[in-house]
C-alpha cells in the first residue's frame, strides 16, 4: 500500500530526531568508553602501589588480602562497565544508520489510545525513558511478524494481550535516509525481500530481522517442547532463524541463560566462520560453537588417529572400485543405526559378566599389578552394581594397592639412587616438613634416619604419581581392546546376543574393523560407538551447563549420533535444522534420519516446523533444482526474476577450463563477488584448481579451511554445504561423475547454493538427473 508524501516526510522527519538522539546518546558513550579506558590504564599501572602490603604479621596479611581484593574488584568492576558500554556503543553505531525496519500500530483493548511502534535490532529510549524503538525481540514485535491488521493478540511473561492492529509498515532506511516505505498487511511485502535478496553475498552470513517470515517466527519463539525439528527446503533459511532463536532465547531468558549455556553443532570449521557475526550484529555474544568431529577428538583422539566424515565421503564417492566397497557401506550405515546402539548396550551388560578387560599396571617396565589380577578384583565386586560403580570402586581398591607397592618400594636400591641425586630445593623441603613434624631438631639420635625415611618416600611418590593418576582416570580399562574383541570373532555377537539380526557382510565388516584398529585407525563410524562404550563404562561426563543444543545440517547425522549428543547435555532443550533432500552422507542414504528424533524424547515432547519456500536462489534457479530430487514439487520459489540456468557441454578438459575461466571473469564482470565452482570431491577440486588457477585468481577450499574471502573459489559440494554464493559453476556434471542414484542428493546440494546464476558444465554424455529437468527451464549454451 503506498504512503502519502506527506506522511513519507513525517516519517523522515522521526528518522532524523531519532538518528541525532542516538548521535547524542554516543557522544555521551564514547566520552564515558574514553573515561573508563583511562580509568582502567591508571589501575592497572598503579595496583600494587594503591595496595597496602604487609605480611609481617598474621591480622596485617589479612588485611593485604582485603585490600588486593578490594582493588581487584574495582579493577574488574570498570572492565565490566567498559565492555558493556563498547557494546553498546557498536549496537548504536548500526541503528544510526537504520534505526529501525518497521512500524505497527496497536490499540489494546480497553485503551483509548494507539500507541506507535518502530521496531529495531535493539531498544532505545529517549532521556525521559519513553521507548522510540523497540526491540525486535519483544513480546509485542511478535505481531510485526505474525498479525495482520485488525483483531489480534500476543502473548507476554504476564499472559495474553488482546488489541487491534491498525496499521503494519515497513523501511528500507540507509545511513539514515529512507530508501523505501510501504504498508501491507502481509508479515514481509515482496519489496523488503526483494530488496535483501537481491544483494551479493559475503563471506560472512548477515542477521535476517527485518525479514522474518510468520513461519520462520513461530520457529524463534517457540518456548514448548524440548525437542524442536525443522525440516527445510534448500535456502530456505534454517540456520538464519536458528541464529535468530539463539538471540530470542538470550533476549527472553536474559538474567538466567548466557550465550555460553547454547551449543551450537555446525558442519565444519568454515560453517563457523560464515555465522560468527550475526549475533555480534545483534549485540549478543556467541554461543558456543563445535562441530561433532571436534568432540570426538578432544575424548578419544589419544586413542587412535580418527578419520573424520570428509575423508569418509572421499571414499565413499571414489572408491566404488574397492572389492571390499560394498562391505565397507554397509557397516558405514549397521554402526550409524540405533539396531548397532542397542547390540552395543547388550555387549555392555554381557561384560558385567565376562569379557572386560585391562591393562597391567607397570612401574617402567615391571609389572605392579597384572591385569589378571585386576579382572579377578572387578569380577569379585556385586554385579548388582553399575559397571561404572564397579570401576569407581575397583579405582579406589587399585590405589590401595599402589600405596601398599610403593611402601614396599621405598627399600630399592634405586630409591637410594635417586636420593643421591636430589637437588637443594627437594632437601630444604624435607628439613622444613620433618621441623613442622617436629621430627627433626639436629639434637636427636635418629635425624639423619627420618630424613632417609622421608626422602624415600618422596621419591616413591613422585614415581609414583603418573601411575596413580592413571588408575583415577581409569586408564586401566582396555578401551580399545574391550571394542575390538566385539570384531575379533565374528561370531562373538552370539555369546550375548544370539538373536540379533547382524549384516550380510557381518565377516567382512568385522576383518575390515579390525585391520583398521591394528593400523592404529579409527575410522568415522567406528568413532561414535567406540566413544559411547567408553562412556558407558568408565562413566558419561555428561554437560548440565548448556541449556540448549542446535544441530545445524542435522540430515547428516546419525541415530546414534543424536542418542550421544542428549546423554552428553542431559539438561538441554535440542534445536536441530536439516534438510533430508541434502542428506548425502552415507549413513543416511536408506531412511529419514528425523524418524529416529522423536523416540529420544517422547511425542509429545517434538514440535516440527516445515519450510517449503527458498529464499535463497532467484524463481529460475529453485525451479531447475526442484526437478532434480523426489518431491521437488513441495517446494515453492520466492518470487526473485534472474536469468536461467546455463548447461553447457565441452569437448575436452582444456576447453572445460577455458571455458570456465572465462565464466568466471564475466561474472566478476557484472558485479558478483563471491563465485564457486563446485566440484564432486576434494580429488576433483585439487585437479580442477591446477588447470584453472594459471587463467584466472582462484583459491582452493579443503576441510582444513577456515574461512573463506571474496573472489572466486574451488570447493567440493559436501563442504559447501549451508553456504551460499552469487554464483555457482558446476564444474564437471557428466555421467561419469553425477550417474549414480546415490549422488543425486550431492548434485542437488551443490546446485542450490546458487543465489543469482548457475552454470552447469560437462564433457561427454551428461549427468541422467539433467534429464528430468524440462528444457524451458534452462539455456543451452554453445
Amino acid at each position: 500500500m503506498s504512503v502519502t508524501q506527506q506522511e513519507w516526510q513525517k516519517e523522515q522527519e522521526r528518522v532524523g530526531r531519532v538518528t541525532a538522539e542516538i548521535g547524542k546518546r554516543m557522544d555521551d558513550l564514547q566520552q564515558r568508553v574514553s573515561g573508563l579506558k583511562s580509568e582502567i590504564v591508571n589501575i592497572r599501572k598503579n595496583f600494587w602501589d594503591d595496595v597496602t602490603v604487609n605480611v609481617d604479621e598474621p591480622h596485617e596479611t589479612v588485611e593485604t588480602a582485603v585490600s588486593v581484593k578490594q582493588q581487584a574488584e574495582v579493577l574488574a568492576e570498570r572492565e565490566r562497565s567498559f565492555r558493556h558500554a563498547n557494546k553498546e556503543l557498536s549496537i548504536l553505531s548500526r541503528m544510526r544508520k537504520s534505526p529501525w525496519f518497521g512500524r505497527i500500530d496497536f490499540r489494546e483493548d480497553g485503551e483509548q489510545e494507539t500507541e506507535k511502534i518502530y521496531l529495531g535490532i535493539a531498544s532505545f529510549r529517549d532521556e525521559n525513558d519513553e521507548f522510540l524503538v523497540y526491540d525486535w525481540r519483544a513480546p509485542i514485535s511478535s505481531l510485526y511478524y505474525d498479525g495482520t491488521p485488525g483483531t489480534v493478540r500476543y502473548e507476554t511473561p504476564g499472559g495474553t494481550v488482546t488489541g487491534t492492529l491498525e496499521l503494519k509498515r515497513q523501511y528500507i532506511i540507509r545511513n539514515g535516509k529512507i530508501i523505501s516505505l510501504f504498508d501491507t498487511g502481509v508479515t514481509i511485502g515482496d519489496e523488503l525481500l526483494q530488496e535483501v535478496l537481491g544483494k551479493h553475498a559475503d563471506a560472512q552470513m548477515k542477521s535476517i530481522v527485518a525479514t522474518i517470515q510468520k513461519e520462520q517466527n513461530r520457529i524463534i519463539r517457540s518456548e514448548g517442547p524440548r525437542l524442536l525439528i525443522v525440516q527445510g527446503a534448500a535456502g530456505s533459511g534454517k540456520t538464519s532463524t536458528a541464529l535468530q532463536r539463539v538471540a530470542w532465547l538470550l533476549y527472553r531468558y536474559r538474567g538466567s541463560l548466557t550465550a555460553d549455556q547454547i551449543m551450537l553443532f555446525s558442519p565444519n570449521p568454515m560453517f563457523n566462520s560464515y555465522v560468527s557475526t550475526v549475533l555480534p550484529e545483534l549485540g549478543e555474544e556467541n554461543m558456543q560453537q563445535t562441530t561433532f568431529q571436534e568432540l570426538l577428538e578432544k575424548r578419544i583422539g589419544n586413542m587412535y588417529e580418527l578419520e573424520d566424515p570428509f575423508t569418509q565421503m572421499e571414499y565413499v564417492l571414489t572408491s566404488m572400485d574397492d572389492p571390499e566397497y560394498s562391505a565397507r557401506i554397509e557397516g558405514i550405515q549397521y554402526k550409524t543405526s540405533t539396531s548397532f546402539m542397542n547390540l552395543i548396550d547388550q555387549y555392555i551388560a554381557y561384560l558385567g559378566q565376562d569379557g572386560m578387560l585391562f591393562h597391567d599396571l607397570k612401574l617402567e617396565d615391571e609389572v605392579l599389578i597384572p591385569a589378571d589380577y585386576i579382572r579377578h578384583q572387578f569380577y569379585s565386586l556385586p554385579a548388582s552394581l553399575t559397571i561404572h560403580d564397579r570401576m569407581s570402586l575397583l579405582a579406589e581398591r587399585l590405589l590401595e594397592d599402589l600405596k601398599e607397592r610403593a611402601r614396599l618400594e621405598r627399600s630399592k636400591p634405586w630409591v637410594e639412587e635417586e636420593i643421591q641425586y636430589l637437588d637443594r630445593h627437594t632437601l630444604v623441603r624435607a628439613y622444613q616438613t620433618l621441623q613442622k613434624q617436629k621430627r627433626f631438631t639436629m639434637t636427636t639420635f635418629d635425624d639423619f634416619e627420618r630424613e632417609r625415611e622421608f626422602l624415600a618416600a618422596f621419591v616413591v611418590h613422585e614415581r609414583f604419581r603418573p601411575l596413580r593418576q592413571s588408575v583415577k582416570r581409569l586408564e586401566f580399562v582396555d578401551i580399545a581392546g574391550i571394542y575390538r574383541q566385539l570384531f575379533a570373532d565374528p561370531d562373538y555377537v552370539a555369546r550375548f546376543a544370539p538373536e540379533i539380526r547382524l549384516p550380510d557382510n557381518w565377516k567382512t565388516i568385522c576383518a575390515q574393523t579390525v585391520e583398521r584398529l591394528d593400523r592404529g585407525k579409527l575410522s568415522c563410524e567406528d568413532a561414535t560407538p567406540l566413544l559411547y562404550l567408553k562412556e558407558q563404562i568408565e562413566g558419561l561426563e555428561t554437560d548440565n551447563t548448556i541449556r540448549h543444543v542446535f544441530i545445524d545440517e542435522a540430515q547428516d547425522y546419525s541415530p546414534f549420533q543424536f542418542a550421544f549428543v542428549k546423554r552428553l547435555y542431559p539438561r538441554a532443550r535440542m534445536t536441530v535444522l536439516g534438510d533430508f533432500n541434502q542428506a548425502i552422507f552415507a549413513h543416511a542414504t536408506d531412511g529419514d534420519v528425523f524418524q529416529a528424533l522423536p523416540d529420544l524424547f517422547g511425542t509429545d515432547e517434538v514440535e516440527t516446523f516445515v519450510l517449503t519456500r527458498s529464499y535463497r536462489s532467484t524463481r529460475q534457479i529453485v525451479e531447475f533444482t526442484r526437478q532434480l530430487i523426489a518431491g521437488g514439487e513441495a517446494i515453492e520459489p520466492f518470487n526473485r526474476e534472474g536469468p536461467k540456468p546455463t548447461l553447457t557441454q565441452v569437448a575436452d578438459c582444456n576447453e572445460l577450463a577455458k571455458r570456465i575461466a572465462g565464466r568466471i571473469r564475466s561474472l566478476q564482470d557484472a558485479g558478483h563477488q563471491t563465485i564457486a565452482v563446485i566440484c564432486k570431491t576434494a580429488r576433483e577440486s585439487r585437479e580442477a584448481y591446477e588447470v584453472l588457477k594459471e587463467q584466472v585468481p582462484i583459491r582452493l577450499i579443503g576441510k582444513d579451511s577456515v574461512s573463506f574471502e571474496k573472489g572466486a573459489l574451488i570447493i567440493p559440494a559436501y563442504l559447501a554445504k549451508g553456504i551460499e554464493f552469487d554464483a555457482v559453476i558446476i564444474f564437471n556434471a557428466s555421467e561419469g561423475v553425477y550417474g549414480k542414484e546415490s549422488e543425486r542428493k550431492l548434485f542437488y546440494t551443490a546446485c542450490t547454493r546458487a543465489m543469482h546464476e548457475l552454470h552447469i558444465y560437462w564433457i561427454g554424455n551428461r549427468s541422467p538427473f539433467l534429464a528430468q529437468v524440462s528444457p524451458d527451464l534452462y539455456v543451452i549454451e554453445k
